[in-house]
């Protein structure tokens, strides 16, 4: 995982890059579920507020919701994963985001995210 990414306490993460804004689900989170068998993105050009549920990600565990860490418009889905969500699983799979975001969230909305390493000293 990144260390410059924000995460939430659902075990969501947040990493901007040039402006746009990767969002994904942790490696604690990938394995807790156990192994992935379905994931459900959101159509391209959807908003979301912050911590409304953009998407859905079933294991042989559990279904799970997926929170939006930031406001955003979603203006790119991960084919991939969408295609084939058993790659989340891989922990050699390095294109782990779910999805990609726009916002012009203020800072208010960043408050309660947790650097990665304070996620990892939270869930330990």
């Amino acid at each position: 995982m990144d260390e410059n990414m924000l995460c939430t306490k659902t075990h969501e993460y947040i990493l901007e890059k040039d402006g746009i804004y990767e969002v994904g689900i942790t490696d604690y989170a990938i394995d807790q579920l156990g192994d992935i068998v379905f994931v459900e993105l959101p159509d391209t050009d959807t908003e979301f507020s912050k911590g409304e549920v953009f998407a859905t990600i079933e294991s042989v565990k559990a279904a799970s919701e997926i929170y939006l860490p930031i406001s955003g418009k979603v203006i790119e889905i991960n084919e991939e994963i969408a295609n084939s969500p058993e790659l989340l699983n891989d922990e050699n799979f390095e294109n782990k985001w779910l999805v990609k975001i726009e916002s012009n969230a203020d800072q208010v909305e960043f408050a309660d995210l947790l650097d990665y390493s304070d996620y990892k000293e939270e869930i330990e």
